[in-house]
């Protein structure tokens, strides 16, 4: 890791007060639990009502779902773009203002597909004018998840970095259980009901989101680190250029650390529902476990947070790349049991601990690979280009081969190669947090 980077992570936040800290942690938990619910409603739409209402093509429907999980990649797609975009202007103008605009973004666009009409009404563009609004939604996220980490990582101290930038990954976590607990109350309504209105309501209920979404992010304030570049007149004029030219390795890094967690997540969060499907286990078992586990990985993501500030970040993300090679093959037997404790043992095991382990890490190992200057044009474009090729493509992938297999062990092997990624991308990956500042209650 280069002197700046060094420097920047030793020296940051040191005049923020405990009160501000604390202000600057809730609000931004807020604020994600609220946006990312309106990303993460497409990947449990896509597995559970998508394929049939917007993508009705052949008999077999899995095809349906393979090709909704399409929408789900092609909103990956548009992640890159996002970052870029809101990168630069996080990096020039502040992170808070383009918080608010991903915010009002995101919103809008998962509104409206609340209103889409389906296929059977309007054909094609059903599907044309999901995947236009998916698109909006993939731009908002794009500029989310970085903007909403450096908002916490930035007014902190180095010590203590770990355990408070691994609440906002807990509010995004938060966000998915609100998505799916909407769609566990959706399905109680009588069948004919939920196919003719009710899948819509989780959709429509986001007007609330965003009108209370905008009222915390207004609340949230701007990072003391970007301040300092502010106010030094430090501000880089294409800070991604700048990126690319300077911290071309910390890129690859990010994109290694990424690549596999966005690929396992992904797989365990979307392509499990359409799996159980598949062999013909309860929806609403599913999304409980699912569910329960996803409670759960916020304070296992808090814990290993706390972890990785006594330890470094490296430890722990090796324990979380290990734990999902280790699960990789036990998941799917378990969910083939059809025993419901056994289902919520599979998703704790894996979503909880495992997935818990990276998502904790995750913020403070990432954030302090780059100087404050470039800082959020580096994750925005090496993490969200890996969330194409890692999460993006992993539901629509998952379900190509169980659809050619017709069984899981393959996508077992997938998962399997996920973690190991994370594994080959920690050898090229130094740790960040100094030794000196490990399990000493230093305030930096």
């Amino acid at each position: 890791m280069n002197t700046s980077s060094s420097i920047s992570v030793a020296g940051s936040a040191s005049g923020v007060s405990e009160a501000t800290v604390r202000r600057t942690v809730i609000t931004s938990v807020v604020g994600q639990a609220l946006e990312w619910y309106d990303f993460f409603l497409y990947g449990t739409a896509s597995a559970l009502v998508f394929g049939e209402f917007f993508f009705p093509v052949g008999k077999d429907p899995l095809i349906g779902t393979m090709l909704s999980f399409g929408g789900f990649l092609v909103g990956f797609m548009a992640r890159p773009i996002g970052g870029i975009v809101c990168g630069h202007l996080g990096d020039r103008i502040g992170r808070k203002r383009v918080l608010i605009l991903t915010l009002l973004m995101m919103g809008a666009a998962t509104f409206l597909m609340g209103l889409l009409p389906t296929f059977d009404s309007i054909g094609i563009w059903a599907p044309v004018l999901l995947l236009a609004l998916r698109i909006v939604q993939g731009l908002a996220a794009g500029g989310e998840w970085s903007g909403s980490i450096l908002i916490i990582s930035e007014n902190v101290p180095a010590s203590r970095r770990g355990f408070l930038s691994a609440w906002s990954p807990g509010g995004a976590t938060t966000g998915f259980v609100m998505s799916s607990a909407a769609f566990l109350l959706a399905k109680m309504l009588p069948h004919d009901e939920f196919v003719q209105w009710g899948w819509r309501l989780p959709f429509l209920g986001s007007v609330v989101i965003v009108a209370l979404g905008y009222y915390v992010r207004r609340r949230i304030p701007e990072s003391a680190e970007f301040v300092k570049v502010e106010s030094s007149n430090a501000r880089v004029r294409m800070p991604v250029l700048e990126v690319l030219r300077r911290h071309p390795k910390e890129l690859l890094m990010v994109f290694g650390l990424r690549f596999g967690e966005g690929g396992a997540s992904y797989v365990l969060f979307a392509f499990s529902l359409a799996y159980g499907k598949f062999i013909g286990l309860s929806g609403s078992l599913l999304l409980g476990a699912l569910t329960v586990s996803m409670v759960l990985m916020v304070p296992f993501s808090l814990w290993f947070g706390h972890l990785s500030d006594r330890f470094g970040r490296r430890p722990i993300y090796l324990a979380g790349a290990l734990g999902i090679m280790a699960v990789a093959f036990p998941f799917f037997l378990m969910l083939q049991s059809g025993n419901p404790w056994m289902i919520l043992a599979a998703y704790v095991l894996s979503t909880s601990i495992a997935i818990g382990a990276l998502e904790g890490a995750q913020p403070a190992y990432m954030s302090e690979l780059f100087a404050a200057d470039v800082r959020y044009s580096g994750l925005g474009v090496g993490r969200e280009i890996a969330s194409v090729l890692g999460g993006g493509l992993a539901p629509m992938l998952s379900t190509g081969l169980l659809v050619h297999y017709r069984s899981p062990w393959p996508v077992a092997v997938y998962l399997f190669l996920l973690g190991l990624s994370i594994v080959i991308a920690l050898r090229f990956t130094p740790e960040t947090l100094p030794r000196h500042l490990r399990a000493t209650g230093v305030r930096t």
